[in-house]
């Protein structure tokens, strides 16, 4: 498939809910849906956890929230130069952590270890690409993760945190910089399902 290759086709004159991520395969996926199984297990989990589906489980680089199809030519272009500036990257998945803190969370994450420092640098240039193609994207600390629930509430998830201190998922090698619609509300238990309308290789990945 050429590079840029459209993996969808866009309504002309829509506006998309979208995201540049980079997605694990479907082995790594499957051993922390096995961990999360375990997770969701332990005593004091309960209705306050609203979990997330395998299938959403992604390394947001940028959140780009409503884009006008006008925009996404100049936008592809600088995204593919982005994949093209970065090296195939080694990751693997590891360890949890909550956001703002382990002690009142309204995110439960796992984490990601490897190629982090390289893997912020793509961020970074992700996120100069979406500001150059006059997109509206803060720049901010860059923190690799897949997010498991949201809670309805801030709740002590230390004890979680502490459980998945061990955990360490198969490592993979990343090779592709993915642009990703989201519909809202569309997927099991009216959750937002993801759809990839476009992917670049990394630079030395080959085609």
């Amino acid at each position: 498939m050429p590079t840029g290759a459209c993996l969808a086709v866009v309504a002309v004159g829509a506006r998309m809910r979208l995201f540049v991520a980079v997605v694990p395969p479907a082995r790594v996926l499957d051993d922390v849906a096995e961990m999360v199984e375990r997770l969701r297990a332990l005593p004091g989990v309960d209705e306050r956890f609203r979990w997330t589906l395998p299938a959403q489980w992604h390394l947001t680089l940028a959140f780009l929230g409503d884009v006008s199809e006008e925009v996404l030519p100049e936008l592809e272009r600088r995204l593919a130069r982005a994949a093209e500036g970065s090296d195939p990257l080694r990751l693997l998945v590891r360890g949890g952590g909550g956001f703002g803190s382990a002690r009142r969370a309204r995110v439960l994450w796992t984490g990601i270890d490897g190629d982090v420092e390289p893997l912020r640098q793509l961020a970074r240039s992700v996120g100069a690409a979406c500001r150059r193609s006059g997109l509206d994207v803060p720049e901010g600390r860059f923190r690799a993760h897949l997010t498991l629930a949201r809670l309805r509430e801030p709740s002590d998830v230390r004890r979680l945190v502490e459980w998945m201190a061990s955990y360490a998922g198969p490592a993979w090698v990343a090779r592709r910089l993915e642009l990703v619609q989201s519909h809202l509300g569309q997927a099991e238990g009216r959750r937002s399902q993801y759809e990839t309308i476009r992917a670049w290789p990394f630079g030395r990945s080959g085609d």
